[in-house]
């Protein structure tokens, strides 16, 4: 079999999971051979069946934490439950994919010469005192707390990249994640989009925690996959970090109406308390990906949750 000059190896961990599916088949559009590497701990394999006719396209069932080693060109380093319940569910194993998995991504890639991105988080401001949020910003996170596996391993696997980049000149790149969402989230993975749609589409109460006055960013997911690949072709000084997100704002309120709007669904509002260290606001500032790499999201919330509702209506 042969290969186009430009076609690169590049591994994806976490490529059966929601963003990284997404990712694997933008890749082999552009004739790219890929490795997607997935424990299933969140991840499903039906995101990708699909894609197992290609013959540049592979699985390799196998757990971030341990070592792993084979010739790639990039490594996309996509590994880790990213929702509370699913990231809750185990956090001693959430805080070691985060810490341990950037180090084995970070090894393979100094070994080849390989460039490789982590997907952070906008969850390492944490309860934001400043807004919209900016790559200055040192974040507010609590270290003890119920959500802290998650934030905190997301912040230290940021240290490792950039001791990396200082050390040993492994070629870098570090994303910020804001809100996504779209078609191959999880319907019960617990994320605020997939529970209002399904519980619409159920017809049961839609559950809003605090008073709903909170506000997140909603970036759709195809959106995000050009933010990410953009980053990676990026010139190797653009390190990052650079958030990706969308910076449309709305309030919890604001998306269960859209959400029962869109599905006709004759489900009540109800109100619950607000969980540990639920930030209060989140919007990303992306004026360094719009001035650095030109990107920019282009999906209205409307016309993703179109899309992301005739998807779920798969699982009712």
């Amino acid at each position: 079999m042969t290969y186009s000059s430009d076609s690169k190896t590049i591994l994806v961990t976490g490529g059966a999971g929601f963003i990284g599916s997404h990712l694997c088949a933008r890749l082999l559009e552009q004739n790219h051979r890929v490795i997607c590497m997935d424990n299933f701990f969140t991840g499903s394999i039906d995101n990708v069946k699909k894609l197992l006719v290609n013959p540049k396209f592979s699985v390799i069932t196998h757990d971030v934490t341990l070592p792993y080693s084979f010739y790639v060109d990039e490594i996309y380093n996509l590994a880790c439950p990213a929702s509370p319940p699913h990231y809750q569910r185990d956090p001693v194993a959430t805080f070691k994919t985060g810490i341990f998995g950037a180090l084995n991504a970070l090894d393979l890639a100094t070994k080849w010469n390989a460039k490789v991105l982590q997907a952070s988080t906008s969850e390492v401001y944490g309860d934001a005192l400043v807004h919209p949020q900016n790559e200055a910003y040192w974040g507010n996170v609590n270290p003890c707390g119920s959500r802290s596996c998650y934030d905190e391993s997301k912040r230290g696997a940021e240290t490792l990249f950039f001791d990396y980049f200082r050390r040993y000149n492994t070629r870098i790149k570090v994303i910020r994640i804001f809100n996504t969402y779209g078609p191959n989230m999880n319907p019960a993975d617990g994320r605020v989009v997939s529970n209002f749609i399904m519980q619409a589409l159920r017809n049961e109460d839609i559950t809003v925690y605090g008073d709903g006055k909170q506000t997140r960013s909603f970036c759709y997911v195809d959106d995000l996959v050009t933010g990410i690949m953009a980053v990676m072709n990026s010139v190797d000084d653009f390190t990052g970090p650079v958030n990706l997100g969308n910076p449309g704002e709305f309030t919890m309120l604001e998306l269960a109406e859209k959400v029962i709007a869109q599905t006709k669904s004759t489900s009540h509002i109800v109100f619950r308390a607000l969980p540990q260290d639920d930030p209060k606001q989140r919007r990303p500032d992306i004026t360094k990906a719009k001035t650095e790499l030109n990107w920019q999201p282009t999906t209205q919330l409307d016309d993703g949750l179109k899309l992301t509702i005739e998807y779920f209506k798969n699982f009712v």
